[in-house]
């Protein structure tokens, strides 16, 4: 029997940012995942945007493991052929398999990785038994559920999940190559829908080391022609649903596998219980179109490393009392009800067709539209007054040198 404080059951993403920050705040961990080397997944694909940077800067691994991603530094906005704005962008491109050996490269004692799979578990208010599939048992006393979509051991706690929305949204991921130059002329861009009959809220094409990955998104079931044609004749069946994106990548083609995700939207229940604790996917999903799955799984790991687990460690027991603190605090359901809401919102604005749902598109268009015309009006005062600040800042050292 081996003991620990803390039981990690999954090594994604938030079983191994839960893992390092232990590990760092020295308390006893063990991280359980069958894969040595985590291997290739379609999932997060890039992480970005201010707030997205700052929930992860709350864990304390971003600055580290950001070094192995891929800083876009502007990214280009557009619909309709047009390109609307250039915003300054914080996005890092990284593949997920790649995030996750990165987060892994910074678990250190005590907390250690156990390379096995967790075949049974029992809890309690006291401790918490897991047993290995290659027989060795763990005593801790708690457990964190991390393992994503797998339902087996959340099944043998009574733990369900309950799909508030089926197929919500296709994730489409593959390489988006230039052809006939060397490079595309923007570092990264967003690219909106032209219809919504089309069912595409928009493709992000973003860079990844030396080539340019592209997320698409779509709002179909899972057994939709449309899908099978992107995977026989992609250019040209993308080219059909965005007729005007030519104008601004120029000819394009599509390289190597083409990888489809479908994504639920679920909620667990009967999760209150004493021993053990769901973070991340395991407890509810996301939808990947609004982009705010890690928004999740930063804030659920930060708040549950940072705040409750060393309040729990401090007395005995680890009682449903305990437990319940980390599913109702006020930080991880504002950041959950928000991720919700941003999923429905999302597709409604994108296939909506009531007038309400058309006027939200151009307003999102005009807003987009606006701020990029100001951009560009700012952009030739700051460079004059650059210069003059550098001429300023120069005569003074020329006559100091004098």
């Amino acid at each position: 029997m081996r003991y620990t404080d803390i039981a990690i059951i999954g090594g994604g993403l938030a079983g191994s940012t839960a893992a390092a920050m232990l590990g760092r705040a020295g308390v006893p961990t063990v991280l359980i995942d069958p894969h040595q080397v985590y291997p290739f997944d379609f999932r997060v694909e890039k992480i970005g945007g201010d707030l997205q940077l700052e929930r992860f800067a709350r864990t304390g691994l971003a600055e580290s493991v950001l070094r192995s991603a891929t800083l876009d530094g502007e990214n280009w906005i557009a619909r309709f052929g047009h390109l609307l704005d250039r915003q300054p962008s914080r996005q890092y491109g990284i593949m997920y398999d790649a995030l996750i050996t990165a987060v892994r490269d910074e678990i250190a004692r005590p907390a250690e990785f156990i390379c096995d799979k967790v075949v049974n578990i029992a809890t309690s208010s006291e401790r918490q038994r897991l047993v290995l599939s290659g027989g060795e048992e763990i005593s801790a006393r708690l457990v964190v559920l991390a393992n994503g979509l797998n339902v087996g051991l959340r099944r043998m706690l009574g733990i369900e999940r309950l799909v508030t929305s089926f197929c919500h949204s296709i994730s489409l991921g593959f390489d988006f190559v230039p052809v006939g130059r060397p490079a595309f002329p923007f570092a990264a861009m967003t690219y909106f829908s032209e219809r919504p009959s089309d069912r595409i809220p928009y493709i992000t094409l973003f860079p990844i080391g030396n080539r340019m990955r592209a997320n698409l998104f779509t709002y179909r079931q899972a057994d939709d022609p449309w899908l099978r044609a992107m995977r026989r004749n992609p250019v040209e069946t993308l080219n059909a649903a965005l007729p005007r994106l030519r104008r601004l990548t120029g000819e394009f083609s599509v390289a190597g596998d083409i990888k489809i995700r479908p994504a639920d939207i679920y909620v667990s229940t009967g999760y209150r219980q004493a021993g053990v604790v769901l973070v991340g996917d395991a407890f509810a999903s996301t939808c990947p179109v609004s982009g705010t799955g890690t928004d999740k799984v930063f804030t659920d790991v930060s708040q549950l490393c940072n705040v409750h687990i060393p309040a729990w460690l401090a007395t005995d027991g680890m009682g449903e009392e305990k437990i319940t603190a980390f599913y109702d605090d006020p930080v991880k359901t504002e950041c959950d009800a928000w991720s919700n809401a941003k999923a429905f919102n999302f597709r409604e604005v994108s296939i909506g067709s009531g007038p309400y749902w058309q006027a939200q598109r151009w307003a999102r268009f005009l807003s987009y539209l606006g701020r990029g015309s100001l951009r560009r009006l700012q952009r030739p005062q700051a460079v004059a007054a650059t210069r003059t600040g550098n001429q300023f800042r120069q005569r003074p050292q020329a006559a100091d040198r004098a």
